[in-house]
């Protein structure tokens, strides 16, 4: 297994591990430079511990918000087409992103205060919460910019699959490609349709999964399964369609819902909205 492939199989817990990681040192620097600042002249008004608890608070703030800021950047994927239309979808998100991001870091801020026997006093709440959304609102433009560099480096080292024909197809006229073309890096390369194992939705792309391989693939999974229903594929999930010549066997459960045991060992969710229909298309 090479190193990018060790990073792909656990990516989400390596980037939230380095993200947290430069929070933690950023605003630790931040934290000891308000310290050595305010000692500089005399005795502070503040103790030690607290502007560590300004700091890590904000950072704590920002790690569970990641997750949603992800999810809705995927929901609005950023394209070079209606700019003023994606800036001001951006603009909403932004302040969105700065009101939880105030509400709770205060929020902890009170807690911590309160286990100590003190209070804490925000301020001004419309001259604190602008002060706050300047440095929210650079922070945000720094990381979608950040996030965006991310997934093209991703998508170029992993490789982006493309339907073969796929420029010809027509609403009334679909047919099923017997290979995939794969551009990674200068490089270009078939892969057989009949070895993807199974295909798993992810936003605007469909991973698909083949040797312990994925490959991403710029469609939707309603589209693709469809398309390669004569290939021996079926829709079983919202989010899972699996090839039938990968399945080792397929149990049901009491609920309804069943569970699909690959060859390879992986297991897919069955949902009972499309077990009647995989279960014909099985007979």
């Amino acid at each position: 297994m090479t190193l990018f492939e060790r990073f792909d199989k656990h990516k989400t817990v390596y980037l939230y591990s380095l993200i947290a990681i430069y929070w933690l040192l950023n605003n630790s620097i931040n934290a000891t430079s308000d310290w050595m600042e305010t000692t500089r002249d005399g005795s502070p008004d503040f103790a030690m511990w607290e502007p560590f608890v300004w700091e890590y608070s904000s950072a704590i703030s920002n790690l569970l918000l990641l997750p949603v800021l992800i999810y809705l950047w995927q929901a609005v994927p950023f394209k070079l087409v209606n700019m003023g239309q994606q800036l001001l979808k951006h603009f909403g998100i932004s302040l969105v992103f700065a009101l939880a991001h105030v509400t709770i870091m205060v929020w902890i801020r009170k807690g911590i205060y309160w286990l100590v026997d003190s209070q804490y006093d925000f301020g001004p709440l419309l001259r604190e919460f602008f002060y706050e959304y300047r440095k929210d609102v650079w922070g945000y433009a720094f990381f979608f910019i950040l996030y965006q560099v991310y997934l093209f480096v991703y998508r170029r080292l992993k490789g982006e699959a493309n339907l073969i024909g796929a420029e010809s197809m027509t609403q009334t006229t679909i047919d099923a490609p017997e290979h995939l073309l794969v551009k990674k890096l200068d490089r270009e390369f078939l892969v057989r349709v009949a070895d993807i194992e199974w295909m798993e939705s992810a936003g605007n792309y469909v991973n698909l999964y083949s040797g312990g391989r994925i490959y991403p693939l710029r469609s939707t999974l309603t589209e693709l399964s469809e398309r390669l229903k004569s290939k021996g594929f079926s829709r079983i999930h919202r989010s899972y369609a699996v090839n039938h010549n990968a399945i080792e066997h397929i149990s049901y459960l009491a609920s309804g819902d069943g569970e699909i045991q690959l060859k390879n060992g992986h297991k897919l969710n069955l949902s009972r909205r499309f077990k009647e229909e995989f279960k014909l298309r099985l007979s």
